[in-house]
């Protein structure tokens, strides 16, 4: 079963810029989050995605507001802040180099 350890440690590490990819057109409630990740076959967890977003946070990466529901409680609902969107830029652009540097070494091989 180490290959799917090891899946699992991928999708962690790039977990954190999927949330932000999600979050980079407009401001969503956590669920929606989900179920965005989902649809990309990142398979994420409320136990999972509260830290990260929490951490996000505090980081200065995402701010959230509440909003009022018709269908219960109040909801969170977060978004980039412009510092996020400077980072998300600056993630993107490394992103795409590692993809490129593992393609090539792929490629190679």
């Amino acid at each position: 079963m180490k290959i799917d350890n090891t899946k699992a440690q991928m999708r962690k590490g790039v977990l954190e810029y999927c949330i932000l990819l999600v979050l980079e057109e407009k401001p969503l409630y956590a669920n929606d989050i989900i179920d965005d990740l989902k649809k990309s076959k990142m398979i994420v967890v409320e136990g999972t995605l509260y830290p990260l977003l929490t951490r996000l946070k505090n980081d200065g990466l995402l701010t959230y507001r509440w909003e009022e529901s018709t269908q219960g409680p109040p909801r969170k609902y977060y978004e980039l802040t412009d510092e996020g969107k400077v980072f998300l830029k600056e993630l993107g652009e490394s992103w795409d180099e590692l993809v490129d540097a593992v393609a090539m070494i792929k490629n190679h091989n």
